[in-house]
Protein backbone atom coordinates (compact mmCIF):
# COMPACT_ATOMS: atom_id res chain seq x y z
CA UNK A 1 0.00 0.00 0.00
CA UNK A 2 1.50 3.57 -0.78
CA UNK A 3 2.06 5.97 2.38
CA UNK A 4 0.55 9.34 2.06
CA UNK A 5 -2.35 8.84 -0.69
CA UNK A 6 -5.33 8.11 2.01
CA UNK A 7 -7.42 10.24 4.19
CA UNK A 8 -6.77 10.44 7.29
CA UNK A 9 -9.45 8.77 9.56
CA UNK A 10 -10.56 9.73 13.47
CA UNK A 11 -12.91 9.63 15.79
CA UNK A 12 -16.01 12.43 15.20
CA UNK A 13 -19.05 12.70 16.92
CA UNK A 14 -22.61 13.05 14.19
CA UNK A 15 -25.48 15.14 15.77
CA UNK A 16 -28.73 15.03 14.31
CA UNK A 17 -29.90 18.64 15.16
CA UNK A 18 -34.06 17.17 14.51
CA UNK A 19 -33.68 14.52 16.97
CA UNK A 20 -30.28 15.43 19.28
CA UNK A 21 -29.53 11.54 18.75
CA UNK A 22 -25.64 11.37 18.57
CA UNK A 23 -23.56 8.88 17.17
CA UNK A 24 -19.46 8.03 17.68
CA UNK A 25 -17.74 7.20 14.73
CA UNK A 26 -14.76 7.34 12.07
CA UNK A 27 -14.48 9.52 9.63
CA UNK A 28 -12.75 11.86 7.80
CA UNK A 29 -14.61 14.78 8.12
CA UNK A 30 -13.23 17.38 10.58
CA UNK A 31 -14.87 19.81 12.26
CA UNK A 32 -13.73 23.24 14.32
CA UNK A 33 -16.79 22.35 16.81
CA UNK A 34 -16.03 20.35 19.26
CA UNK A 35 -18.62 17.99 21.97
CA UNK A 36 -17.41 16.06 25.30
CA UNK A 37 -18.49 12.34 24.62
CA UNK A 38 -19.93 10.14 27.29
CA UNK A 39 -16.34 8.93 27.78
CA UNK A 40 -14.91 12.68 28.85
CA UNK A 41 -13.11 13.30 25.63
CA UNK A 42 -13.85 15.88 23.49
CA UNK A 43 -14.38 15.37 19.87
CA UNK A 44 -15.16 17.23 16.67
CA UNK A 45 -18.84 16.80 15.82
CA UNK A 46 -20.45 17.26 12.65
CA UNK A 47 -24.45 18.19 12.62
CA UNK A 48 -26.91 16.64 9.90
CA UNK A 49 -30.33 17.27 9.02
CA UNK A 50 -31.81 14.11 9.65
CA UNK A 51 -30.27 10.72 10.52
CA UNK A 52 -32.05 7.17 11.52
CA UNK A 53 -33.56 8.70 14.72
CA UNK A 54 -35.13 10.98 12.95
CA UNK A 55 -36.30 9.89 9.44
CA UNK A 56 -39.86 9.30 8.63
CA UNK A 57 -38.65 5.77 7.05
CA UNK A 58 -36.72 4.50 10.23
CA UNK A 59 -39.36 6.25 12.62
CA UNK A 60 -42.72 5.24 11.10
CA UNK A 61 -43.66 8.74 11.06
CA UNK A 62 -44.38 9.31 7.47
CA UNK A 63 -46.09 12.68 6.47
CA UNK A 64 -47.45 13.41 2.64
CA UNK A 65 -45.63 16.44 1.45
CA UNK A 66 -48.37 18.31 -1.14
CA UNK A 67 -46.18 20.97 -2.88
CA UNK A 68 -48.07 23.48 -5.20
CA UNK A 69 -51.01 21.22 -5.15
CA UNK A 70 -49.07 17.55 -6.33
CA UNK A 71 -51.49 15.19 -4.65
CA UNK A 72 -54.65 17.24 -6.12
CA UNK A 73 -53.00 16.95 -9.42
CA UNK A 74 -52.11 13.47 -9.14
CA UNK A 75 -55.68 12.34 -7.86
CA UNK A 76 -57.63 14.47 -10.47
CA UNK A 77 -55.16 12.79 -13.18
CA UNK A 78 -55.61 9.07 -11.99
CA UNK A 79 -58.01 8.82 -9.06
CA UNK A 80 -58.43 9.05 -5.29
CA UNK A 81 -55.80 6.47 -3.39
CA UNK A 82 -57.35 3.83 -1.08
CA UNK A 83 -56.55 5.98 2.10
CA UNK A 84 -57.94 9.20 0.60
CA UNK A 85 -61.12 7.19 0.03
CA UNK A 86 -61.88 6.71 3.54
Amino acid sequence: MRSGIHPVSRPVVFRDRASGFQLLTRSTLDSRQTVEWEDGVTYPVVDVEISSASHPFYTGKSRVVDTAGRVQRFERRYGPTTAARG
